[in-house]
């Protein structure tokens, strides 16, 4: 690009105004001979100009245009250029999520996923999500299939398709399609212990919730029995094994990536406590020795993956008990108590700028809520939901919380998920 020496091109100067911080480094990109048809084309710089980071946006869309085949890399552009709907989603996502784009480069026909949307893919749900997995024979293959559905859902969010509440059940529902991805690469891996055991995940947390993150640990309690003519010790045995698998195929971190973490430390006894237990020990445990906060936990319980018939049974059994909490001894300043500590260990340096256990933050209205369900929802049933959006709605129009009050407490909570989202994707 030819200019007058010490005088600014006007793309450096276009893209100044369309907010790239490093318009200089913006120029050569757009130099660069694969964007040649397109290095001026308004609607483009436009577009990138309307991402949350314009410069992470350039960047990830020409790694992506260089991943692709010579061949192929034409086309990306010129629908790029003449399709809106693809254009806002894919900029989208890549001003939005660095790891995000490293996936599209690893994978660069992934794009094409994001060009139309059948009226179903709106707002998908858990069969769509096992239909996408289901051609995953391995745990690498269950990495990259689970960024391309995360692909989707973000571009869905950053879009404004869904808002806030839709996106983080999406993203449960995409987690429990993996936990049971997971669990059947892990029994194809071990088929003996497999037929050995009746093995049960129950999601707790905001995966039980369904109001999952998109950085989370998701977090499980597992329940096995003996499948029939099986010795209860080698079923255990087998089935702590598969629990062991499949937490590893999320966990673990390859060339494509981690899933997430899956945390098991809910479980009783914590992690000082056997991986996997019968639904008999779980109840021994917690009608005898459980914690004002385990009941609390308890709330969110939610069969995911496996034994189908196991799952709802634990549920069904532990539910009563969760009811039931409320009238322990000291139970509302144990619950008290027990936000205190979170507060506490949050460096002072940070405990006005935390979002999520910082006072007024997530933490604050999640624990509000839980607590009225606990002391309420003895007597409504109205009131057990999983989701904290759905209790305080529940609760407002149980008359529990005042109807102003509920408002500004869901504004709230919508407002700094929102900013979490924001961030954890950005961080992906």
């Amino acid at each position: 690009m030819t200019m007058v020496p010490g005088r600014r091109s006007s793309t450096f100067t276009r893209l100044l105004r369309h907010g790239f911080t490093d318009p200089s480094a913006a120029e050569r990109l757009l130099d660069l001979p694969d964007f040649s048809s397109v290095r001026t084309d308004s609607v483009l710089l436009d577009a990138l100009g309307a991402t949350a980071d314009p410069d992470l946006a350039l960047r990830g869309l020409v790694r992506l245009v260089e991943a692709e085949a010579a061949g192929e890399r034409q086309i990306l552009l010129d629908t790029l250029v003449t399709a809106k709907p693809l254009r806002d989603r894919l900029l989208g996502v890549l001003g939005a999520s660095e790891a995000l784009g490293d996936h599209l480069a690893r994978h660069p026909r992934d794009w094409q996923v994001l060009v139309t949307y059948e009226a179903a893919d709106l707002h998908p749900g858990i069969a769509e999500f096992e239909q996408e997995l289901a051609g995953a024979d391995g745990p690498d293959a269950l990495r990259v299939g689970y960024r391309r559905c995360l692909l989707s859902i973000a571009a869905r969010d950053v879009c404004g398709t869904t808002d806030v509440a839709e996106t983080a059940a999406e993203l449960a529902d995409l987690a429990t399609a993996t936990l049971r991805a997971a669990l059947r690469i892990a029994s194809a891996a071990a088929p003996d212990d497999a037929a050995q055991c009746r093995l049960a995940v129950i999601a707790m947390g905001k995966c039980g919730g369904h109001e999952l993150n998109y950085v989370s640990d998701v977090d499980v309690i597992f329940v096995a029995e003996p499948a029939d003519g099986a010795e209860e010790s080698r079923a255990m045995q087998a089935a702590t094994r598969l629990a062991a698998h499949l937490m590893r195929i999320c966990s673990d971190t390859t060339i494509e990536g981690t899933i997430w973490p899956v945390d098991a430390n809910l479980r009783p006894e914590g992690r000082n406590g056997p991986l996997v237990r019968t639904l008999s020990s779980h109840l021994a445990y917690y009608q005898r020795w459980a914690k004002t906060w385990e009941f609390q936990a308890l709330l969110k319980a939610r069969p995911v993956a496996g034994d189908r018939a196991l799952g709802e049974e634990y549920v069904e059994a532990v539910s009563p008990l969760v009811w039931q909490a409320a009238d322990r001894e000291n139970f509302v300043p144990d619950v008290q108590k027990m936000r205190r500590r979170v507060v506490d260990t949050i460096p002072a340096d940070r405990v006005d700028r935390e979002l999520k256990l910082g006072p007024g933050g997530l933490r604050d209205v999640e624990f509000a809520v839980q607590l009225l369900q606990l002391v309420h929802g003895r007597s409504d049933p109205s009131l057990r939901s999983g989701s904290t959006l759905e209790a305080l709605g529940a609760l407002a129009e149980g008359g529990y919380v005042g109807r102003v009050d509920a408002v500004q407490l869901d504004d709230a909570y919508r407002f700094l998920r929102a900013m979490e989202h924001r961030i954890q994707l950005y961080r992906l």
